[in-house]
């Protein structure tokens, strides 16, 4: 479960999640520089994940304990990543960034690979991502309608959620 760091309440939310869901596996997204990955790390977060890769954040997730996912939108950034050891990357934004057809020509030079596609993903083209083999897995947030997190709504949320899972089951 990835928690992004865009408002003041995430860290807060990763907090309460570590303490009140342990068996949930919840991670920092969204992470910009390095205090923001020491504000994560100290707030509990198993996993960072950032929107974009610099050779600072590269650098300091190869000497994290956490598993650092890199952002990249290009070849050059993927062969950034490459350079310090990175073969799992978020591709961020994933449709204006050229979607299936970016991760299919990615498939080509970057063959170890694999990606978590964010930023545009959702019900209707979700499959067509998961089918390709360098999908691991993918970000969203189409069952987590801002409308329905500030009225509470969470049993809309639930099936939603639950919803998504069963449409990407095999």
């Amino acid at each position: 479960l990835e928690i992004t760091l865009r408002s003041e309440h995430g860290l807060t939310a990763i907090r309460l999640l570590r303490e009140q869901r342990p068996q949930l596996c919840v991670g920092a997204g969204t992470v910009l520089d390095l205090q923001m990955l020491a504000e994560a790390e100290a707030a509990g977060a198993q996993f960072i994940v950032t929107p974009g890769c610099t050779t600072e954040l590269l650098q300091a997730g190869v000497q994290s304990r956490l598993p650092l996912l890199p952002g990249i939108s290009s070849a050059s950034e993927i062969m950034l990543g490459y350079a310090l050891g990175y073969r799992r990357f978020k591709l961020f934004p994933a449709e204006i960034s050229g979607g299936v057809a970016a991760l299919k020509a990615f498939g080509g030079p970057f063959a170890s690979a694999r990606f978590c596609p964010t930023g545009g993903v959702n019900a209707t083209n979700v499959q067509s991502y998961m089918a390709l083999p360098n999908v691991m897995c993918v970000g969203g947030t189409w069952m987590l309608d801002s409308h329905w997190i500030r009225q509470g709504d969470w049993q809309r949320i639930a099936a939603c959620s639950a919803e998504a899972l069963a449409n990407l089951a095999p």
